[in-house]
């Protein structure tokens, strides 16, 4: 008769289209994971992950007192002292209270970090990574998650990494934080989308074949994505002198072709300042592999860490 295993550590990605989790043992070992879609509204999204974070317990032969926490990791602005998320309109949640919810469900503590910040956090975890590290998410918009230490820095009112929103083309798009010419405008996939202004599913795809297919349009949207996250990772880089920019997000799924260009135009941006030549820009970016894990891995290390094993 096996006994059941106690203390997981349950990691819960929260996206626009699918919950994703898994549960890693007290070793950290991934010992379940498991997904579905993400529902609408409050009761939809508290109700989704009780019901995988459950599902993940069953799979990983846990009893009923076997999980330890739960970390969610959820799109908006986060209160991470009060496990609220506010402003998270893609999946129609406005202000919900979203850690007491979980452990008035399940009776177990739930930690709640915006999900770019706990991307950083199991980027780093997964990479080993004990220098200063940023996680860059080059999505439908455009953040960074900074990582000190082990742990998320945040700053003073947990707006650190936003670096989409810095002003780099004062007479460029309009954004939709109501500024001109930010970073996400030249590399966000919503504003990708507006500017190319043609139907179809994804959109920087098919930016990136037109372009290669020899349209002018095209071609100069390739050239500004590059220039965007070559933007984001300079800014990173001089303001927090992290180590290594580990570059994911929706990007990660067409990073065969475009991080050439990304490194190219680091070169490029340095090729008249011995300065930023000396920092070796190029050098220090990483493409998250599209598999990876980070996000729900980043959400189950929010929980404590597990007790040691008694000693015999």
């Amino acid at each position: 008769m096996s006994i059941p295993l106690r203390g997981l550590r349950i990691g819960l990605d929260v996206g626009g289209t699918k919950i994703a989790g898994l549960a890693l043992d007290p070793d950290g070992e991934i010992v379940a994971t498991a997904r579905q879609a993400t529902g609408w509204g409050d009761d939809a999204i508290v109700d989704g992950i009780a019901t995988v974070a459950r599902q993940l317990a069953a799979q990983a032969g846990a009893g009923p007192d076997g999980i330890r926490s739960i970390g969610v990791g959820i799109p908006g602005l986060i209160d991470a002292d009060a496990g609220r998320v506010l402003h998270a309109v893609n999946i129609g949640v406005a202000d919900l209270d979203v850690g007491p919810r979980v452990t008035a469900l399940l009776g177990v503590p739930c930690r709640v970090e915006n999900d770019v910040k706990a991307a950083a956090l199991g980027a780093a975890a997964l990479r080993g990574e004990t220098a200063p590290m940023a996680y860059l998410n080059i999505g439908t918009g455009v953040a960074a998650g900074i990582i000190i230490d082990g742990r998320i820095w945040r700053g003073a009112r947990g707006t650190a990494g936003e670096v989409g929103h810095l002003v780099i083309e004062p007479d460029g798009r309009l954004c939709g934080c109501g500024q001109r010419g930010c970073i996400e405008t030249l590399c966000g996939g919503g504003a990708i989308a507006r500017a190319w202004g043609r139907a179809g599913e994804y959109p920087v795809r098919d930016v990136l074949d037109a372009a290669d297919a020899g349209d002018e349009t095209a071609a100069a949207l390739r050239a500004d994505i590059a220039r965007g996250v070559s933007a984001a990772v300079r800014v990173l880089v001089l303001t927090t002198d992290v180590e290594t920019v580990v570059i994911g997000g929706g990007l990660t799924a067409l990073a065969d072709r475009l991080e050439p260009r990304i490194r190219q135009a680091l070169r490029d941006d340095a090729r008249d300042s011995a300065f930023l030549q000396a920092l070796r820009l190029d050098e220090r970016i990483e493409m998250l592999p599209a598999t990876s894990p980070a996000s729900a891995v980043g959400a189950a290390l929010l929980g404590p860490a597990p007790e040691p094993a008694p000693t015999p």
